[in-house]
Formats: C-alpha cells, sequence, structure tokens
C-alpha cells in the first residue's frame, strides 16, 4: 500500500521533534502536526522558561552576597513585567528555531490538531492523511486535583504568564516542580508557603538530599507545610484568596499553584479509532521498543510515563527514528543512571541509586557524605551548607550513587553520570586529582565512610 508518509508524528515537542528530524535524515517522508507551540513543554512551559526564572531569582543571592566582597549597591528593584516579556522574546526566538529545524530537515509540519482516524490515518482541519507509522508525542499536562474553587488555582502553565508577581502564594506539592517554583517566588519577593500532604518533599530522592533540602527552604524563609492539603479554596471580596486545609486551618493568599503531579495529553486524539491501550495510570502502553497495541503506533515521552525527562524523550526519539528507518544504528536507550537536576534554590544534582534504593536491592552499603559552607558564602553573612554524597557497593567498591545539592549540582553531576555509565569505582574516584580550589574536588576527597 502507498501512504502519504512514512512516518506521522503528533506533537513538536522535544520527541517529536527529534524523531521527526532524524527520520527525515534517513531518507524517510515525514510529516509532524502540532496544535499549540513548537518546542513542547520544556521549551514553552517548562524547563526553557523555568530556568530563566530561577536565574531572575538567584540575583537577589548575588546582591546579597555582593556586600562581603566589597561592593556597595543601590537598593535594588525587581520588575515582574520586564522578566516576563524578555522570558517571552526569547521563547519566541526558540519556537523559529524549532520551526527551522523541522523545515530545513525536510519535514512537512502541520500546524493544526491531529486526531487519529485509524490504525495508518490522521485527521487535521477535515483533511486526512495516510501514513505507515504513526508516532504520539503529544507529552502531558498538568493535574488539579477536583476541589470546591479549582478554578481559582493556577497551574506551571499559567505561572510563566501571570500579569503580576503575587505578593504572597501557595505552591501544592511535593515533587520537583512544586519546590523549584516555591524557590523561585520566594526568591523574587513573594511570601512562599509550601504545602505538601506527606511527611516530607521529593518521594524518591535520596533521604539525605531531602532532608538537608528542607532545611536550606527553611533558612530562606520558605513557610513549609508538611502533612497539610487543601480541601476547598474561595474567592474573597478583596480579590484575594481563602484556602481551607483538611485540617480546618484556613490560609488567606493572593495566588494559589498546584504541582500534584502530570497526565498524559490525550485529549480528542482519537484513540478510541485504533487498537491503543492504556496502562493501568492512563499512560499509553508501549512495549520496549515504543510500539503500542496498535502495530504501526508508537509512542515516545511523557505519555508514556516512563522518565519524564526532555532529554529522555530526546533519547526515545531517536531510538525510534533509528529502528524504523536505520536498523544498523539502532540501539535501545538505556534507563540506568540517567543524571537529574532539580533547580531548587539551592539546586540538587543526582545521578544513580539512592540509599535506600541500594539498600533495598540488596547491595551492602559504604556512604560517604560531607557538608560543608561554600567558599564563596565564607566574606558574608549566609550560612547556607552544601551536602554531597557518595553510595559506593561495599563489596565491589563500585559508586552506586553520586548527589549533591548546592551551587551548580546540576553542572558537576554531569560530568559524574559518565563516571557511573563507565562503572566507576571508589578507588578511582579516590585516584583522581582535584580541581582546586572548588567544590567539585569534594567528590574526590571524601575518605571516611559515615556508615
Amino acid at each position: 500500500m502507498t501512504y502519504d508518509f512514512d512516518l506521522f508524528v503528533i506533537g513538536a515537542g522535544s520527541g517529536g521533534v527529534r524523531a521527526a528530524r532524524f527520520a527525515a535524515g534517513f531518507g524517510a517522508k515525514v510529516a509532524v502536526a502540532e496544535s499549540r507551540y513548537l518546542g513542547g513543554t520544556c521549551v514553552n512551559v517548562g524547563c526553557v522558561p523555568k530556568k530563566l526564572m530561577v536565574y531572575a531569582a538567584h540575583v537577589a543571592d548575588e546582591m546579597e552576597q555582593a556586600a562581603g566582597f566589597g561592593w556597595t549597591l543601590e537598593e535594588g528593584h525587581f520588575d515582574w513585567g520586564t522578566l516576563i516579556a524578555n522570558k517571552n522574546r526569547e521563547i519566541e526566538r526558540l519556537n523559529g528555531i524549532y520551526r527551522n529545524l523541522l523545515v530545513n530537515s525536510g519535514v512537512t509540519l502541520l500546524e493544526g490538531h491531529a486526531r487519529l482516524t485509524g490504525a495508518n490515518e490522521v485527521e487535521i482541519d477535515g483533511q486526512r492523511y495516510s501514513a505507515k507509522h504513526i508516532l504520539i508525542a503529544t507529552g502531558g499536562w498538568p493535574l488539579v486535583p477536583d476541589i470546591p474553587g479549582k478554578e481559582l488555582a493556577i497551574t506551571s502553565n499559567e505561572a510563566f504568564y501571570l500579569k503580576q508577581l503575587p505578593k504572597r502564594i501557595l505552591v501544592v506539592g511535593g515533587g520537583y516542580i512544586a519546590v523549584e517554583f516555591a524557590g523561585i517566588f520566594q526568591g523574587l519577593g513573594s511570601a512562599t508557603s509550601l504545602l505538601y500532604r506527606g511527611d516530607l518533599f521529593l518521594r524518591g530522592f535520596d533521604g539525605s538530599v531531602r532532608t538537608h533540602l528542607k532545611d536550606e527552604l527553611d533558612k530562606r524563609g520558605v513557610d513549609l507545610q508538611f502533612n497539610s492539603d487543601i480541601q476547598r479554596i474561595d474567592q474573597q471580596a478583596d480579590g484575594s484568596l481563602k484556602a481551607t486545609l483538611k485540617d480546618g486551618r484556613e490560609l488567606l493568599t493572593d495566588c494559589v499553584f498546584y504541582a500534584t503531579g502530570r497526565r498524559p495529553m490525550l485529549d480528542n486524539l482519537g484513540l478510541e479509532h485504533t487498537g491503543v491501550e492504556l496502562d493501568e495510570r492512563g499512560f499509553v502502553r508501549v512495549d520496549d521498543q515504543y510500539q503500542t497495541t496498535e502495530p504501526s503506533i508508537l509512542a515516545i515521552g511523557d505519555v508514556i510515563g516512563r522518565v519524564q525527562l526532555t532529554p529522555v524523550a530526546l533519547a526515545e526519539g531517536m531510538a525510534v527514528a533509528r529502528r524504523l528507518f536505520k536498523p544498523e544504528q539502532y540501539r535501545p536507550v538505556d534507563y540506568r543512571n540517567i543524571p537529574t537536576a532539580v533547580f531548587s534554590q539551592p539546586p540538587i544534582g543526582t545521578v544513580g541509586l539512592t540509599e535506600e534504593q541500594a539498600i533495598e536491592a540488596g547491595h551492602k552499603v559504604r556512604v560517604f557524605e560531607s557538608r560543608f559552607r561554600a567558599m564563596k558564602l565564607t566574606l558574608t553573612e549566609i550560612q547556607e551548607k552544601t551536602l554531597m554524597k557518595l553510595v559506593v557497593d561495599a563489596d565491589t567498591d563500585k559508586v552506586l550513587g553520586c548527589h549533591m545539592v548546592g551551587p551548580d549540582a546540576g553542572e558537576i553531576i554531569q560530568g559524574l553520570g559518565i563516571a557511573l555509565k563507565a562503572g566507576a569505582t571508589k578507588a578511582q574516584f579516590d585516584e583522581t586529582i582535584g580541581v582546586h580550589p572548588t567544590a567539585a574536588e569534594e567528590f574526590v576527597t571524601m575518605r571516611t565512610a559515615m556508615r
């Protein structure tokens, strides 16, 4: 049978664009459909604008530290509108880059909502296209619990476009998005409370990392309220919001920000016209080669609910393009030892197993930890501490996990990710000469196991 396209990609986010570009480069005839914005969540309402806002929040730290180095600064003034306008201009520039990447690769870009009408057919604005392979890369969407007043709350989607900086904000959630935005708003001047229904945020991260970040956020003045959850939200006469908690307490605020998880974006996708099945969590069910239960349809990225990170979606997109159109170059995605950063304040960098995971997996472990005040802070009154931690297999000496909370954690952990991927031992860490004076050298100078 002759098809209009060899590959039809639904969604022009990181994974979809990567798959489309490389499939076209391998000689396939490719189309991409996008109804919202080029670049997906990461470029528009995720990693990129969030990191720009993290930079903005860090300026307050730099100004505070300046006096210790002899600088006298006039009182600073932050303008939210300027930040948002500059951010929007940068996002528009990136949208253009993504457009050029696709078009210059020979991909047909169709801007409109794509809906599946069969195993090999997609409809956009009344026009139908056939394809040998269809790739679902529609990403995720923020979830807000179904409580009275939920329409008064915002999510990460709206946070990047607020007209003004809230004087008071409640951030609800215990994942990385919640702690990142709590740090952003606190750093930019909002009175910030972080509510989480559990005992401690960042479930699944190393225990030392979680407790260390809690202590540092406490120092920064973030109001941490654990074992707390909102029952309802009500608008007040003055425009403020009243959040009534399940324990009966009432909190007044100007903004309620929910970061309580994300769902796969499958709205009006037409899955009912195919044999595609969802798993028990509601994500698209795929096998190890990203093939759904409909043989002609594949899926990657956040919509399959594996590791919801941009670089992972990129790797999955590349794997699909190679398997379909350049099989001699195909290699499966390795989900082990994925370096991860959380751009909290201070930031987290982590790769490999947590101490808890290592023990649960049956390893006998040696744990090395170091907490210290960074050199940059020694001329200031700031008491922030950096944490570095290594989890080592006591029998093989192999380093199982590296964890850090402190400035440049994401930059530092990238190199350690290579070391863990290569199977480095603690002895090899010890034999590596450190770069002095840096915080990073602490990872190669920890000699005594704490436990």
